[in-house]
């Protein structure tokens, strides 16, 4: 399992409104993502760009990647380290920053994990394993931003 891997996706781009983009408002930013076997994720730009609303956008996408691999990895080092997590939800906020030439960048990804453990003991131990999360977790070791963590271990 170590070693390199290969991720192959499809940008199929599906606003031609019959002009193209003969002006900047005469087309749709929508776009479907496509993977074999997967569904395919209906994606648009963010409204602030004259975006579909109704779906996802590339920042709602790096934000959830983030979110989502920080999960996977703390599920895995809970489950070495004899955390039974029970639920876990996280309310993710990314903040990008737009330039005044319509460039931007993201500053910070904040995850607000809130997570279920089995018994009370299990707490403190549950709170210290974002950190080693963190330094596992492959999307977040390849950004250029900071992911900050504020989160909350309880028991039923």
């Amino acid at each position: 399992m170590k070693g390199q891997h290969l991720y192959k996706v499809t940008t199929k781009w599906t606003g031609n409104k019959g002009t193209g983009t003969d002006n900047y408002r005469s087309y749709e930013r929508s776009h479907t993502i496509v993977m074999e076997n997967k569904p395919d994720i209906l994606c648009s730009s963010d409204p602030a760009f004259r975006g579909d609303s109704t779906r996802h956008n590339p920042e709602d996408l790096l934000v959830s990647a983030v979110s989502s691999c920080h999960m996977l990895w703390y599920l895995h080092l809970c489950s070495e380290a004899g955390v039974v997590v029970l639920d876990y939800t996280d309310n993710a906020t990314g903040i990008m920053d737009e330039n005044p030439d319509g460039s931007g960048r993201f500053a910070e990804v904040i995850l607000n994990p809130v997570v279920v453990v089995a018994q009370d003991a299990m707490v403190d131990r549950a709170n210290e394993l974002h950190n080693k999360a963190n330094e596992f977790c492959f999307i977040a070791n390849s950004l250029n931003f900071p992911v900050k963590h504020n989160p909350t271990a309880k028991t039923k």
